[in-house]
């Protein structure tokens, strides 16, 4: 339910209003729209701004450029004043979704199916989170000979946040690679990810030969949801929730988007101070008791901790430092190579296109993230990875294309892993696998030719 306030015939503040029951999205739509100059965007920011709209890409207003895709949610009630202004600044759209309540309907069934044992756990289908406890509690029961859970600390609403550690026996010092999943809590996929990774992992160890020379020489760190607070309320009342479930201006407004809470040029570019924001990026750095779990078990291991993984959704982009700048790292030049590698091996997978660059050039300008404070520290490999799809479903994935996103994605997160295994571990690199460095020396060759 809705309220739209008006004010001398301008279109006012849309506010949600949750009277204690699930959220309804019938009638309400996804827009497309490209603005083609300086005063559409103009135009679009203040219709944006002044209605509290749902921007879904980009998230805040002033990231809206001159012929830049923008996916924004309109409420039904709003749908006639908001469309009547945008065609009175000339601004064209094109619906994606028509009724999002008819794209969220086919997912209400999920909620009512019976799962079965851990033996027949789906991964081709969304999961709630007791489903995901008790799959975390017995993949390291079953497997413990490689997977070992452990507690990384409370969130908000008092809930354990529990990762996985997948590693096998060594003689000599090991890496760290993380990996986190589920840090805004719409993305399904991002959860549905972490949790293949790990049984691609525990199934395929004994036979895959780069699995096991990845195992000899790193530890792999899994998160599956980190936002958990934030994922249940989007299985109970708001499908559509980004944010974490604290309260804010006594209890005026809720959550705070984890993934802007970080002290790295914090609450500057892309972030809010206002708490009703979905960027909102809380009252100080590392506020949030998810965040400062994670910032503690970072600084414990980052002398070991070679790799830093973030899964998100949607657009398809390999994304590296920065987002608080568009600035350029040192380090950027290897990482892009990287990244660009990890997005060719995925798209042999289904032939789906992703794009790579660093977080502010390609996605929008944001600060306070976990992978600019984690690449600040000095661990150069922190990539941001934005899942499927690029504008058809949003984040509404639906469940078949969990495997194909899943199959695709694995190619691309184990060609960057392996690639930090043979840089950090020259002399233990097999000459089978020296697929990446014939990768990165022909395409050195096939440069040189073009400039020459």
């Amino acid at each position: 339910m809705y309220l739209i306030l008006w004010n001398a015939g301008v279109l006012g503040i849309l506010i949600p209003q949750v009277l204690g029951m699930k959220i309804n999205y019938d009638g309400d739509q996804v827009l497309k729209i490209i603005p083609q100059n300086k005063d559409q965007v103009l135009c679009l920011q203040n219709i944006c701004s002044s209605s509290q709209l749902d921007l879904w890409k980009p998230l805040q207003p002033e990231d809206i450029n001159v012929r830049s895709v923008v996916h924004v949610r309109i409420p039904s009630v709003a749908l006639q004043p908001v469309k009547e202004a945008m065609l009175h600044c000339s601004l064209s759209f094109n619906i994606l979704v028509g009724n999002l309540s008819q794209l969220l309907g086919s997912q209400e069934e999920i909620k009512l199916r019976r799962r079965r044992s851990i033996s027949d756990y789906d991964y081709t289908i969304y999961h709630p989170m007791e489903e995901i406890y008790n799959w975390i509690n017995v993949m390291a029961e079953k497997h413990s000979d490689l997977v070992t859970q452990h507690y990384l600390g409370f969130t908000y609403e008092s809930r354990p946040m529990h990762y996985l550690k997948i590693s096998k026996p060594s003689k000599g010092p090991k890496k760290i690679v993380w990996m986190d999943c589920g840090i805004h809590a719409r993305e399904w996929i991002a959860p549905a990810f972490c949790q293949w990774f790990v049984k691609e992992i525990v199934q395929n160890q004994e036979n895959d030969p780069r699995i096991q020379k990845i195992l000899k020489n790193i530890d792999l760190y899994v998160l599956p949801v980190l936002n958990i607070d934030g994922y249940i309320y989007t299985w109970t009342t708001d499908r559509l929730w980004r944010k974490s479930r604290s309260k804010h201006e006594s209890g005026a407004c809720y959550g705070v988007d984890l993934n802007r809470n970080f002290n790295v040029k914090w609450c500057n570019f892309g972030s809010s101070t206002n708490c009703t924001s979905n960027s909102y990026c809380g009252a100080s750095p590392e506020s949030e008791p998810e965040t400062k779990a994670v910032v503690d078990f970072v600084e414990r291991t980052k002398s070991d901790m070679i790799c830093f993984l973030t899964i998100h959704s949607y657009s398809q982009y390999i994304l590296t430092a920065y987002g608080y700048s568009k600035d350029l790292p040192k380090s950027y030049n290897e990482t892009i190579k990287v990244a660009a590698m990890a997005a060719s091996e995925l798209k042999k997978k289904h032939g789906t296109d992703y794009q790579v660059g660093s977080f502010a050039n390609l996605l929008y300008e944001a600060s306070g993230t976990s992978q600019d404070w984690v690449h600040d520290l000095g661990i150069d490999f922190s990539y941001t990875i934005e899942l499927r799809d690029n504008g058809t479903y949003q984040f509404i994935l639906p469940e078949d294309q969990i495997q194909p996103t899943c199959e695709e994605t694995m190619a691309g997160v184990m060609t960057i892993i392996e690639y930090v295994n043979d840089k950090y571990f020259p002399n233990k690199a097999s000459t089978s696998c020296g697929n990446l460095h014939l990768y990165a020396l022909l395409s050195t060759f096939l440069t040189i030719v073009v400039m020459t």
